[in-house]
């Protein structure tokens, strides 16, 4: 893959930690949600994920219309739900994303056909369809 933009984000402490972003323009305190046992003043990984996943989908969805010629309404809304709990195998934690898309004024079956498109142009959305190995490795 051509890499058009990297960035970097590093986490101090976890859930109970903060997270910023190498360019100074991102910081959070993070807190371990109040249904996983924590205080639930700060926010979490999930709500991050859905964030960014919602904001990524509704660019791959105005993409994709404007491709076809279709201009969507300013109303144009994607919601991500994202849910963390343990996996079923005992071996740790899964992910679950579940996307709602309004596109008012659009004929149903269009926009249909402009969620689907858009779900195979969105990076998150192809992330989460395929088993990539994500390296890890100690810094020196």
């Amino acid at each position: 893959m051509k890499k058009l933009y990297t960035t970097k984000a590093t986490s101090k402490g976890g859930r109970e930690g903060t997270v910023s972003t190498e360019d100074g323009l991102f910081e959070a305190s993070m807190a371990l949600p109040k249904e996983m046992g924590g205080s639930g003043k700060g926010n979490n990984p999930e709500q991050f994920f859905a964030a960014g996943y919602a904001a990524c989908f509704n660019s791959a969805l105005h993409n994709v219309a404007a491709s076809k010629k279709v201009k969507l309404p300013e109303g144009t809304t994607v919601s991500a739900t994202v849910s963390v709990g343990p996996r079923d195998d005992g071996g740790g934690f899964g992910i679950e994303a579940e996307l709602t898309v309004s596109i008012p004024g659009i004929d149903r079956a269009e926009g249909e056909e402009l969620a689907h498109a858009a779900h195979i142009v969105c990076p998150y959305s192809h992330a989460l369809r395929v088993n990539y190995e994500v390296p890890v490795s100690l810094a020196d």
